[in-house]
């Protein structure tokens, strides 16, 4: 089979021990096969990239040489044990950490250079282009639910397009919650308040931190299935830390850290392959 002029040949191995369509770039994970892939016109996309911590006997390598793309459009879970870079990873490509100084490292979204740019040019890109989920919510205490939906938008001097605002709302259930401050609002609440903010602007790329993990089920479902419309019917590119097999089920793709390398990468995931997977990351 010959690739399409200006299209790298995507080479999908099927192993037998998760009956799933699998690939990967190591074979840190039992069962998997190596193969190199890689993805055309990528909407995230970073080489060589490095970042430490410490020096000397104390240095942690939160990130060793990692090299990967995103598609656009997709829905990308990023999970591995604790400590193995998962967050840092996640940071560093929405340009929030510094990676270490390289002459061959890269960081990409949308075609866009942002390795080496000044902290204003950043600042302007990512309102622009990018929206965030943090575990932390990172609401401004002082201004109500409904003016943190609207802040980005607003430092753009943009105002949001009203039937997605209200379609957001609606579905997390905070139409009766927009003029409450943070501290009136539940844990959930507020991270649901985070994600109407992440996505009111429609940006390119979504880059959610356990955007579930401070909700409960029912509430955790229906951000989910959100972030799945989001990649389906939008086009948005979704990037998730997660350490839930559940939530990653969601995502059309799973990549899996472990000492700050890209240990392996699974195709439509399911919740028992991925548990599989994370316990053979784990040792257990």
């Amino acid at each position: 089979m010959t690739p399409r002029c200006g299209v790298s040949l995507k080479i999908i191995l099927k192993d037998e021990g998760y009956n799933r369509y699998l690939r990967v770039s190591s074979a840190t994970i039992e069962g998997m096969s190596t193969t190199t892939i890689a993805a055309a016109a990528p909407a995230v996309a970073t080489r060589n990239l490095f970042k430490t911590y410490g020096r000397g006997e104390a240095t942690v390598h939160a990130l060793n040489n990692v090299t990967i793309d995103f598609e656009r459009g997709k829905f990308t879970a990023i999970m591995g044990p604790s400590g193995s870079g998962k967050s840092t990873l996640m940071q560093t490509l929405a340009t929030l950490d510094t990676p270490d100084r390289n002459p061959e490292t890269s960081i990409q979204i949308g075609g866009t250079e942002l390795y080496g740019q000044k902290d204003n040019q950043l600042t302007e890109f990512r309102r622009e282009h990018v929206g965030f989920i943090f575990q932390a919510f990172n609401l401004v205490p002082t201004l109500t639910a409904g003016q943190n939906i609207d802040l980005p938008l607003g430092l753009a001097g943009k105002k949001p397009d009203p039937v997605w605002r209200d379609y957001l709302v609606k579905t997390l259930g905070l139409a009766e919650r927009l003029n409450h401050r943070p501290e009136q609002l539940s844990g959930g609440q507020q991270q649901r308040v985070a994600i109407v903010r992440a996505l009111l602007s429609r940006p390119e790329v979504v880059f959610a931190d356990e955007p579930t993990g401070n909700l409960d089920s029912n509430s955790g479902t229906e951000v989910l299935k959100l972030l799945r419309d989001a990649a389906t019917e939008q086009k948005q590119t979704i990037l998730m830390v997660t350490h839930d097999a559940h939530a990653a089920s969601y995502a059309d793709r799973v990549v899996f850290l472990k000492d700050g390398m890209i240990a392996g990468e699974m195709l439509n995931p399911t919740h028992d392959a991925v548990l599989q997977a994370m316990g053979q990351l784990e040792g257990k």
